[in-house]
């Protein structure tokens, strides 16, 4: 029997121990395993919102030149993947690197020729580590770009389903989704190549000098140069340090791997963001426009198209209270000069001012809290009726949501559903008719109870007998309100202050419906007359 400290070490403590050194490896390995979950959980959570909040604080061009199909994939796909790296290889990659660090330091410090031999090996793997590293990043984050792609194909198929259905083009779809599949997993076998070659080096260099230096470890054990027990210590600690080798190996083509899913979800939060979006929602605004609108000689193109000018030198003003019309063909640029005035775009020449104060200076939350828009192809949020219309105004009352709905001539109908304003709207809105969308994008806009009211043929789903309660409604909601209408049936808006002619992004004529309709050749009374007939 040894002994400690003086005193014999009996069987039953040497048992004892090794069960308490057991217990307290499984409380370690529990608090590491625990550690890590928590940081990696909470960690993708702070990650995930902070996407999101760049997301929706993005500005209307970034959305234009990316998919939605590729933005999920980045919030989910390659979230995931930088998640796993967190959760499991990143916490197994320092255990392994804490077990090689301590070998190393044990044999440097018993065998010092031996360990100088071995580290002699370590620039090798090192350069071989960023040579192959640098490879499998950029096949990783082409990998993840492909996944995209495939995110992107079914989030088109569901959205178009009806049409697909319609030209049953079901085979032509999943023809397109393999194909972008396909496409991914040969880059991801290519990933796999490099990795597995890497791994393949890092085993032959690594255990080749191993071995090499375990036979001059051996040759000097014969010389009488070195102890037996020295090379029994060294063959163990070379096991050991062997294993970790091997397992950082592997563990380094997974994180290099990762990085190019960072660096996919870093190229988001590096844009540059339209508004600061937080938990508690803009502050209270104490701006109130009057309304009052002038629009000097703007031009503007789309970022996405900036070989066409699509407004050139547009020059008006509207009055405080008044309600204006645009009027042209599809493509003359009515709807351009409504995302101007919401700020959706910067234009590159003149300016646009409201109340006498260009709307660049203004904060844009607080200058947009005093704007609501009823656009022509509505898309409700998948909630309830209450949610959408309160959606105007956060927090609004039952009576002041019904008010709006009564004034928007919707409350009639969703008195008919059996849960009333709970009814649940579908995806979309896709259990709502087109007019009863409509009717509800309206009472959201009543409810906003804006200075400035933008109208794109807003009541262009309704039947006859709604159109004449709606428009009444509009009508009285827009009395004391800046208006701006896009028309494209010229009968509502006959009574509106003045009428704007948009052809080519100019204006070619401007009056009221009296005064326009009056001149013979002119182009209003052309379109007028061609829809009037139309009518006969």
């Amino acid at each position: 029997i040894s002994t400690f400290i003086g005193r014999p070490i009996s069987v039953n403590f040497l048992f004892g121990a090794v069960i308490g050194l057991l217990a307290l490896q499984s409380l370690l390995s529990f608090v590491r395993v625990r550690l890590f979950a928590v940081v990696s959980e909470r960690g993708m959570a702070l990650l995930r919102t902070d996407l999101y909040e760049k997301l929706v604080g993005l500005g209307i061009p970034f959305f234009e030149k990316s998919r939605v199909g590729e933005l999920t994939s980045r919030l989910t796909n390659d979230v995931t993947q930088v998640q796993g790296i967190v959760s499991i290889t990143l916490a197994e990659f320092l255990r392994q690197l804490i077990i090689l660090i301590g070998g190393i330091g044990i044999i440097i410090f018993t065998m010092p020729r031996l360990a100088l031999t071995m580290l002699a090996t370590f620039p090798v793997v090192v350069v071989a580590a960023m040579f192959f590293g640098r490879f499998i990043r950029k096949l990783m984050k082409a990998r993840q770009d492909e996944l995209a792609q495939t995110n992107v194909v079914v989030e088109e198929t569901l959205q178009s389903i009806q049409t697909v259905k319609a030209y049953t083009n079901e085979w032509y779809e999943r023809n397109r989704y393999v194909t972008r599949l396909q496409s991914a997993v040969t880059i991801a076998l290519r990933a796999a190549n490099m990795r597995g070659l890497f791994a393949a080096f890092i085993i032959f260099i690594m255990f080749g000098a191993l071995f090499f230096i375990m036979w001059r470890a051996a040759l000097m054990v014969q010389a009488g140069t070195m102890p037996a027990g020295d090379l029994v210590n060294f063959v163990v600690f070379t096991g050991i340090i062997g294993a970790a080798i091997a397992s950082l190996g592997s563990f380094y083509t997974e994180i290099v791997s990762a990085v190019g899913a960072t660096e996919r979800l870093f190229g988001i939060l590096e844009e540059p963001s339209e508004i600061e979006v937080n938990e508690h929602g803009p502050q209270h605004s104490q701006l109130k426009l009057h309304g009052q609108i002038t629009y000097r000689n703007v031009r503007f193109t789309y970022p996405t198209r900036p070989d066409v000018e699509v407004l050139k030198g547009i020059d008006f003003s509207i009055e405080a209270g008044q309600k204006v019309a645009l009027v042209g063909a599809s493509g003359s640029g009515k709807s351009t000069i409504m995302a101007l005035l919401q700020r959706f775009y910067d234009w590159q020449e003149g300016d646009i001012l409201v109340d006498g104060q260009s709307i660049r200076s203004y904060d844009l939350t607080a200058y947009r809290d005093n704007l609501a828009i009823v656009p022509q192809e509505v898309l409700l949020f998948g909630g309830t009726i209450r949610e959408n219309i309160q959606y105007g105004k956060p927090g609004a009352s039952d009576e002041e949501i019904i008010d709006a709905a009564r004034k928007a001539n919707a409350w009639e109908f969703i008195q008919q559903f059996p849960t009333g304003l709970e009814t649940l709207v579908g995806e979309r809105g896709v259990k709502l008719s087109g007019g009863q969308r409509q009717r509800i994008a309206i009472a959201r806009a009543i409810l906003c109870d804006p200075a400035i009211l933008l109208l794109d043929e807003a009541t262009s789903s309704l039947d006859a007998e709604s159109e004449r309660a709606v428009q009444e409604a509009l009508n009285h909601l827009m009395e004391g309100r800046t208006s701006i209408i896009i028309a494209h049936r010229l009968s509502t808006i006959r009574d509106v202050d003045r009428i704007y002619v948009i052809d080519q992004g100019q204006i070619i004529e401007e009056g009221t419906h009296t005064s326009l309709s009056s001149r013979p050749d002119g182009a209003y009374n052309n379109l007028a007359r061609l829809q009037f007939e139309s009518i006969e």
